[in-house]
C-alpha cells in the first residue's frame, strides 16, 4: 500500500507520516547525531485548527453534559483501550487470536490516533530513541511539545529516517493490521464519530447537538489527552525506581486516566511486560484486566512478564533508590541515555538471557 502523504483523515494528527517498512536485517543504529540542519518547526496549520476545534468543542460538550445532556450519553462516550496498538502490536508483550485482534483493531479505530501501522512504527522509534531528535515527541522540548505540539509541526528528519529502518516485519504479516490500514478512511469515521453520535439519538432520544459534542467530540478529546499525558507528564514528573538514566517516570495520576499506562519508568525498562507494571492486580490497570479476561477464554496467550528477581536486579543497579528493595537510598541522577533501549519483545538488541529469564503464562497449546 502507498505511503500516507496526503491531507486525508488518516494524516490529520500525524503530519508527513511515511508508512515504510524494511527487512529486519537492516541495521538500526541508535544515534543522537542530526541527519540534517538544525531542526526548525514548520507548523501544520490543518492540525492546529483541528485541535482548536476539538478542544473548544470539548468544552462545549462538557457544558452540555452537565446542563442539558443525558447521563447515558456521557457514559456511552467513555470508550477506549490500550491493549491493542500498544501492548499487543507495538511491544509484542502477548499474542492474540484473530477474533481478539479484530476487536482490538475496532477499538483502535474508535480511538482515532492514526491506523495501527503508523502508531506502532512511531511508538517503536520512540522507545528506541527516547528524548533524542529521532523521538517523535521528545520530552526535552517541553511539556507542550511532548503532549500535543509534536503533532502541530512537521517531523524532524531523524524521526522519518529511523522510522524507515525500525523493524516492522511482524506487522507487515498481520492481515488484521493490513485490513484496517486499507479501509481506515471508511472504518474510522464510522466507529469514532458516526456510531457514538447516532446511538444516543435513536436509543434514548438525545439531541443531535448534544450527542455530537458529548459522545463524539468530548469523548474523543478526553481520550487523546489521556494518551498524550503518557508522552508528556509521565516523562517529566514522578519517580524512577527502575532506571534513573531515562526520562520516563512512575506517575499514578497518569496511570488512572490512561487505563494503567502511567507506570512508565517500568514500562521503558521492560517494554515487553504485558502488564506495563511491576504490580499484580488490577488497581488502576484496567488494560491488564482486559488482557487477562481474554487469556482466560483463550483469545490471548503467551503473556510475557518479568520475574521479581529480574526487576529487583534492575532497580538496584540503575534505579533512583525509590524502589522498595533499595531501602529508599536516593542515588545521584546521571545524564540521560537511550543506549540499549528496546521497543519490545524480539527487538534485535534484546539478549537471549533476557528472553530466557522472562515468564510466559497462558501458553498456547499445540
Amino acid at each position: 500500500m502507498s505511503p500516507n502523504l496526503s491531507g486525508t483523515a488518516t494524516g490529520l494528527f500525524l503530519a508527513e507520516a511515511e508508512v515504510i517498512s524494511t527487512p529486519k536485517s537492516q541495521p538500526l543504529q541508535a544515534s543522537k547525531k542530526l541527519l540534517g540542519a538544525q531542526y526548525e518547526w514548520h507548523i501544520v496549520w490543518r492540525n492546529v485548527l483541528g485541535f482548536i476545534y476539538l478542544h473548544v468543542g470539548a468544552l462545549y460538550g462538557l457544558y452540555l453534559a452537565f446542563i442539558v445532556g443525558k447521563v447515558h450519553t456521557f457514559l456511552w462516550g467513555a470508550m477506549g483501550i490500550t491493549a491493542g496498538a500498544h501492548r499487543l502490536w507495538a511491544h509484542k508483550s502477548y499474542k492474540a487470536k484473530w477474533q481478539l485482534r479484530l476487536l482490538l483493531a475496532a477499538f483502535q479505530s474508535i480511538a482515532f490516533q492514526n491506523h495501527i501501522y503508523e502508531w506502532v512504527r512511531d511508538h517503536r522509534v520512540h522507545h528506541k530513541f527516547t528524548d533524542t531528535d529521532a523521538d517523535p515527541h521528545n520530552s526535552k522540548r517541553g511539556f507542550f511539545f511532548s503532549h500535543m505540539g509534536w503533532l502541530m509541526v512537521k517531523k524532524h528528519a531523524d524521526v522519518k529516517a529511523k522510522g524507515k529502518v525500525v523493524d516492522m516485519s511482524d506487522i507487515d504479516k498481520d492481515w488484521v493490521v493490513s485490513f484496517q490500514r486499507k479501509y481506515y478512511t471508511i472504518i474510522m469515521p464510522i466507529l469514532c464519530f458516526l456510531i457514538p453520535t447516532v446511538v444516543p439519538v435513536y436509543l434514548w432520544n438525545e439531541s443531535w447537538s448534544s450527542s455530537w459534542y458529548i459522545a463524539g467530540v468530548l469523548r474523543y478529546t478526553l481520550s487523546l489527552n489521556g494518551t498524550w499525558l503518557v508522552n508528556s507528564a509521565a516523562h517529566i514528573w514522578g519517580t524512577k525506581p527502575y532506571d534513573k538514566n531515562i526520562s520516563p517516570t512512575e506517575n499514578l495520576s497518569v496511570a488512572i486516566v490512561a487505563f494503567g499506562e502511567g507506570w512508565h519508568n517500568y514500562h521503558h525498562a521492560f517494554p515487553w511486560d504485558y502488564k506495563t507494571s511491576e504490580f499484580s492486580g488490577y488497581k488502576f490497570n484496567y488494560t491488564t484486566a482486559f488482557i487477562d479476561f481474554f487469556a482466560r477464554i483463550g483469545w490471548a496467550y503467551d503473556l510475557k512478564t518479568v520475574p521479581l528477581h529480574m526487576v529487583e536486579k534492575r532497580a538496584n543497579r540503575s534505579g533512583d533508590g525509590s524502589h522498595h528493595s533499595a531501602g529508599n537510598k536516593k542515588k545521584e541522577k546521571p545524564p540521560h541515555s537511550h543506549e540499549g533501549e528496546l521497543w519490545g519483545w524480539d527487538d534485535q538488541d534484546m539478549t537471549t538471557e533476557e528472553k530466557q529469564m522472562a515468564e510466559i503464562t497462558h501458553k498456547k497449546e499445540n
